[in-house]
């Protein structure tokens, strides 16, 4: 007899008899119903997990740098319903009729729950996502998205951030996510300036959207004033100041270094492209199916390599935080740079091809 069994029995009489008082009879009965009901629910599936997937519509495309190398599509969903909010700072991963997953911010109104906005750079020598965009998503084209996410979130005095001000600083199509920042810090009051540099003025998306907010934003081109210095990039960074960049590698680089030692200035920033390779060390990948071998130079990724080498492998974002690009290691250690793969991921030998690298410059072998 189980310990439940043994519970649910009666309790004898006082002279040690099975004789059943009433009120404990009922009580065992109800206990009983109760048990079986449960039972019944216990022997349930549980839901289906539900279908996130949405299908969006692009309703409007506009060129929105003056040289042609950027437009902006405007989404709704395909059934017409109401769009997941978000706030400033949030991107999509949108899946594009080829099949390939890219990251877009978006660049909008977040009080819209009509419509979504994304801008996109047309990059000739990039995986094709870009181009794609440009020459394969017409009015009435339709693609999906899992809803918005935010990496790059913006926290603002009195709701989690012990900023006083703001400093944001884009380069060319790092304005995306700042430009929906802009209008939330002027919203609510907050002191703000930001610097906004390109090759050019032609060459700047949404210039006319930003130039509303009037000297808050300088507007400062190669062309014209050179390639700008840290000093430039954080001149108005006074003590208690928060900054927020997005912007090419050099750009943001340029930054962390001027910010160095500077423990009262909180920089957040949000890259489009990989990540520079630090500590490194050459390295050779197998490709299972093929027998291929492929080296990986000391500076750059294994995704990197494996693209050079014409071995296809899905990517998406190239900064190890997507999961698009999760590849299964049939032999080899693995020096792991992400942070999202889980310890069982990890133990069953998954690795991301874009960011992590063979342990001590051993080789690797892909199931690819």
């Amino acid at each position: 007899m189980g310990r439940l069994d043994r519970y649910r029995q009666a309790p004898p009489s006082i002279s040690g008899r099975r004789r059943h008082d009433v009120v404990l009879g009922i009580a065992d009965a109800s206990v009983s119903a109760l048990w079986a009901v449960s039972g019944a629910f216990r022997k349930m599936k549980p839901p289906p997990e539900p279908n996130r997937v949405i299908a969006l519509t692009v309703v409007d495309r506009e060129v929105v740098a003056h040289d042609h190398d950027v437009i902006a599509l405007t989404l709704a969903a395909a059934d017409g319903r109401a769009l997941p909010r978000w706030h400033p700072g949030s991107h999509l991963d949108i899946t594009l009729p080829s099949g390939r997953l890219r990251q877009y911010s978006l660049c909008g109104d977040p009080a819209d729950t009509d419509t979504y906005r994304i801008a996109v750079r047309r990059i000739v020598d990039g995986g094709g996502g870009s181009i794609e965009v440009h020459d394969g998503l017409p009015v009435g084209a339709e693609l999906t998205t899992h809803g918005p996410r935010n990496a790059f979130p913006l926290t603002v005095p009195g709701y989690g951030s012990p900023a006083q001000r703001f400093r944001f600083i884009a380069g060319g199509i790092g304005i995306t996510p700042i430009l929906p920042m802009l209008a939330r810090a002027e919203h609510l009051g907050v002191d703000w300036s930001m610097l906004y540099a390109g090759r050019s003025t032609d060459s700047l998306p949404f210039i006319d959207e930003v130039s509303r907010f009037g000297d808050r934003v300088e507007i400062r081109t190669d062309d014209v004033m050179g390639v700008p210095t840290a000093a430039d990039l954080l001149s108005d960074c006074i003590d208690g100041t928060t900054v927020y960049a997005c912007g090419p590698a050099p750009m943001l680089t340029a930054i962390r270094s001027g910010l160095a030692g500077r423990d009262n200035v909180e920089l957040h920033f949000e890259r489009f492209a990989a990540p520079p390779v630090v500590d490194g060390r050459a390295f050779t990948a197998s490709v299972a199916s093929t027998g291929q071998e492929v080296f990986v130079g000391a500076d750059e990724t294994l995704l990197t390599a494996l693209r050079r080498s014409n071995v296809a492998a899905p990517y998406s974002c190239q900064q190890g935080f997507c999961g698009t690009c999760r590849t299964r290691v049939v032999a080899g250690a693995v020096d792991h740079r992400d942070t999202l793969l889980t310890e069982p991921e990890r133990a069953g030998g998954m690795m991301l091809v874009c960011i992590s690298r063979a342990a001590n410059g051993e080789r690797l072998t892909l199931d690819l």
